[in-house]
């Protein structure tokens, strides 16, 4: 089985806006806590993700190339709204950190991802990184699709 371990951080200042950028858009055909089933756009590629329960950082993944008209038509079947986002890809430290900055209902939101071979692998922050969000299920992309950052009550 497929392992994710990945940890989610909020975004700060503007350093990591350098990266080249590539669209993304993706769906969600079931999200169910106990499984989400995704399709994923990214440039010219697409994907069919089925992702497990979270256990901390982890999770099962399963992840398959699919052919781009599938992947097209399989986004008018998902739950609406899909997310929209640029993604950057920035090697820092020996690890790559994933930059997804949200578009559509979510523009505002910046967050970062770093996958990890285990739980406790120690790792280095750049300076453009906030505060954690990995346990916080709002910042999941399957619940974004649900509850959009635009949507969220602010505090003042």
């Amino acid at each position: 089985m497929a392992i994710e371990i990945e940890r989610k951080f909020l975004v700060t200042g503007d350093a990591w806006r350098d990266a080249p950028a590539i669209y993304y858009s993706q769906g969600y055909l079931n999200r169910a806590k106990e499984r989400t089933v995704r399709v994923r756009i990214a440039g010219e590629e697409a994907f069919l993700t089925i992702k497990g329960t979270s256990a901390g950082a982890s999770r099962a993944e399963f992840e398959y190339p699919i052919p781009l008209w599938d992947a097209r038509d399989l986004l008018g079947l998902c739950e609406q709204p899909l997310i929209e986002k640029y993604r950057r890809k920035i090697l820092f430290e020996g690890f790559i950190w994933e930059v997804d900055e949200f578009l559509g209902e979510n523009q505002g939101l910046v967050v970062a991802e770093i996958e990890l071979p285990a739980e406790d692998t120690q790792f280095a922050f750049p300076s453009w990184i906030g505060e954690e969000v990995t346990s916080d299920a709002r910042y999941f992309n399957s619940n974004l699709s649900s509850v959009p950052f635009s949507r969220w009550q602010k505090v003042p």
